[in-house]
């Protein structure tokens, strides 16, 4: 798909091609409307969940695959829920040594090493497939696509599809681009610009270097606004010169989208001396890289009319003085209508008609039109040609000279501006790789002032990089959040992880308070720094993070046969097999799909693995309600307890939203369910089976006594008043309530060290 109305200039339109064998994966991905081609192969045991991260990211329109991989029960789980993008292809179509032949001759090359994939056969049998494919659909030269891209995902910070969606990177939990992080950093001026900020967030960097250099273009332009502002507008006026490339490139090009590349090539110059504006060392990366493309813009402010018609079926879209033989066929044409005139002036003397007219239209060509009541002064020399019912149209010798004379060269004219701008498309082509430079190098500029607009207009600060363990982060706000509550309304937090004292926070406190926000909240702040992003905080010191892992939230996945708790299950092994002592893990509520027993066993288990025998395992921020899991910060270094601060007062309870140290001693979850409207008459019967479980009563046969006694109890509850009511001291208030009678030894025994532990 080349038209412009069925893409999404803001994302990348990737076909993409996939081979395997025993070992690994080879994955090939390709956008033919920019010329953008990547490479990559996957190797290992974690190999087809790589591969299956990849695929939500490129968010491929079509995929292909052999017909023995498509077929086959080794077919990537993840390609079920896109069956319908799936294209297969024979078998011979990877052939390795087809394939190396087949990428040598596109690229004219006596090798692949300068490319860097020499050695990479699964990735060389998936790339020589896709441009096979592509000839065969195509059925023309694919000239801008000039180079093969090898990445690494290991090269970059690793997200898989949950993290990536629980963080609501690039679409928000609605499935929508509005309040996603893209949402919030894009502010680029071009296509390119966009489409490079989501590629920066879905795969933030882990070069040191790099970061920090962003982080300094980030800080010269946040600084100086005049400079700033002064670029944006240039940048207002540059479109898609990677997609305009490839349309003129495919033969898929009218004449305007040549003139729309002129107009982005104007403003290179322009660019470049605002950039010289000023010395800083960021920015000679842009410099150095920089090229205005003077020729190419000379050759189409050459040829072209500043503003050509749509179509190129009827021409007039060559400028004069481009052509001698062109621009006199354009005069007989443009002189035809002169002629014309007194043609009609001359007859209407020579006839004595004085409503003679000569009209055109085109199926008759050229015509006299004589009414009927003057039919009888029509000359011998004039030949009928139509018949109308009020008059009759004829043609003369001489107006039937001018016309061949006059069609002619109309129809020549527009035939030679077809082939000068079929050269012209060609040699604009032939600028291509120049082309493809720039539009990079203006996705990068445009990014980067993109994200000091963002970071002006929000009060970012500008994190330090460390090469450190630790990650510090003073007064934190949530990017998204913040953006949809009043001003200065937002309460912020500090954080800090090392992977010594400080590697798992155990983080408590009731529903609605604020823990699964400060959670996301810690994650985004990390990645954004290490897309180069100024981070909404007073200060940051940020260690390089090689994953993010994210397992936040319930999500059913039905139609794969998979419950919530399955889900959580999956989620978290996947994170325990993979995590490293460089990644960042945020869970949330492991465990509270099965029964408290189990659900605590898990959390506990979890804690202790990641933890490690001897520490220095991931940096860990761990939600729960589970307050058990408190007891791990006295058995375990590097465990710490935090809690959500709430106010009690009149009753209620107040979320102050703020994290401290220590940890929660309630869990508030029958306020919050009164917050969210259940019936009173619930309500009351909840408080009633939350005091006989937190007092342990028990009944004649050892049981829990939860559904006796209900009226006792309940009467109880309204004698001693609300939930923050003032009583006795809990011990007497146990004792009140034992029956000595109706316990064994082992309960009175268990019972004498439960008020022992209330004193």
């Amino acid at each position: 798909i080349l038209d412009d109305s069925l893409l999404d200039p803001k994302q990348n339109s990737f076909l993409v091609s996939l081979y395997s064998n025993a070992k690994g994966w080879g994955f090939a991905a390709l956008d033919i409307t920019t010329g953008l081609f990547k490479v990559t192969e996957f190797y290992g045991d974690d190999r087809e969940s790589l591969l299956q991260d990849e695929i939500e990211k490129f968010d491929p329109k079509e995929i292909i695959l052999s017909e023995s991989l498509e077929t086959d029960c080794n077919k990537p789980t993840c390609l079920n829920d896109r069956e319908d993008r799936i294209q297969s292809c024979e078998n011979w179509t990877f052939s390795f040594k087809d394939s190396y032949r087949i990428l040598i001759e596109h690229f004219k090359t006596s090798s692949l090493e300068g490319f860097g994939c020499e050695d990479m056969k699964l990735a060389i049998s998936s790339a020589g497939a896709l441009i096979q494919y592509l000839h065969k659909t195509q059925k023309t030269a694919l000239k801008h696509i000039s180079r093969i891209n090898v990445f690494n995902v290991k090269n970059y910070m690793l997200m898989d599809q949950a993290t990536v969606r629980n963080l609501e990177l690039v679409k928000s939990s609605e499935g929508k681009r509005r309040n996603s992080l893209l949402d919030l950093l894009d502010l680029s001026q071009t296509a390119m610009g966009a489409r490079c900020i989501r590629e920066w967030i879905l795969k933030p960097n882990i070069d040191i270097h790099l970061i920090r250099e962003r982080l300094e273009q980030v800080d010269f332009f946040k600084s100086d606004l005049l400079l700033r502002q002064a670029i944006r507008d240039q940048l207002k006026s540059v479109h898609d010169m990677e997609r305009l490339l490839g349309r003129i490139s495919l033969s898929f090009c009218n004449a305007r989208d040549i003139i729309a590349l002129k107009i982005s090539v104007s403003v290179l110059p322009n660019l470049l001396k605002l950039l010289n504006q000023s010395n800083n060392f960021s920015l000679n990366i842009f410099k150095l890289e920089w090229d205005s493309l003077e020729s190419l813009h000379e050759l189409i402010e050459k040829k072209i009319v500043d503003d050509p018609p749509l179509s190129l079926k009827d021409g007039s879209f060559i400028k004069t003085g481009c052509n001698p033989e062109l621009d006199q066929l354009k005069t007989i044409a443009r002189d035809g209508k002169n002629w014309i005139a007194q043609l009609e002036t001359k007859e209407k003397e020579r006839t004595g008609i004085s409503i003679l007219k000569i009209g055109f239209n085109r199926i008759y060509g050229y015509y006299i039109e004589i009414t009927k009541k003057n039919l009888d002064r029509v000359p011998v020399d004039y030949i009928r040609k139509q018949s109308l019912v009020n008059a009759e149209r004829f043609i003369s010798p001489e107006l039937k000279e001018f016309e061949e004379r006059i069609t002619g060269a109309q129809e020549k004219a527009i035939e030679l501006e077809h082939e000068i701008f079929q050269q012209t498309r060609e040699e604009v082509a032939s600028h291509g790789l120049k082309i493809q430079k720039m539009a990079l190098v203006i996705a990068n500029l445009d990014s980067i002032i993109s994200l000091a607009e963002v970071a002006h207009n929000y009060n970012y600060s500008k994190p330090e990089i460390s090469e450190g363990t630790d990650l510090t982060i003073k007064n934190g706000r949530h990017p998204l959040i913040e953006r949809i509550i009043p001003e200065n309304q937002f309460i912020t937090n500090d954080t800090h992880l090392n992977n010594a004292d400080d590697q798992i926070i155990i983080i408590t406190g009731p529903n609605m308070a604020g823990k699964s926000t400060y959670l996301r909240q810690v994650s985004l702040i990390t990645l954004m720094a290490q897309i180069g992003s100024f981070i909404p905080a007073d200060s940051a010191q940020i260690s390089i993070v090689d994953r993010i892992f994210s397992r936040v939230g319930a999500q059913d996945h039905l139609h794969k046969d998979m419950s919530t708790f399955m889900v959580e299950m999956t989620e978290t092994a996947n994170i325990l097999n993979n995590a490293t002592e460089k990644s960042l893990i945020i869970l949330d509520e492991i465990g509270r799909g099965t029964s408290t027993f189990d659900g605590i066993s898990i959390a506990w288990s979890i804690v202790e693995y990641l933890h490690g025998n001897k520490g220095g395992g991931p940096k860990t921020l761990f939600a729960t309600h589970y307050h058990e899991l408190t007891d791990l910060a006295s058995v375990l270094k590097g465990v710490q307890n935090c809690k959500v601060q709430v106010k009690e007062w009149n009753d209620e309870i107040i979320f102050l939203r703020k994290i401290i140290s220590g940890g929660a001693d309630k869990s508030y979850g029958i306020e919050v369910a009164r917050l969210a409207g259940l019936p009173e008459k619930v309500l009351l019967r909840a408080r009633e089976v939350l005091l006989n479980l937190e007092k342990r009563k028990f009944d004649d046969v050892g049981a829990k006594k939860i559904a006796r006694s209900k009226e006792e109890v309940l009467k109880s509850q309204l004698e001693q008043g609300e939930l923050f009511s003032k009583t006795v001291h809990p011990a007497i208030e146990e004792l009140e309530t034992i029956e000595p009678d109706n316990l064994s030894p082992r309960q009175a025994m268990e019972t004498l060290y439960h008020l022992k532990n209330l004193i």
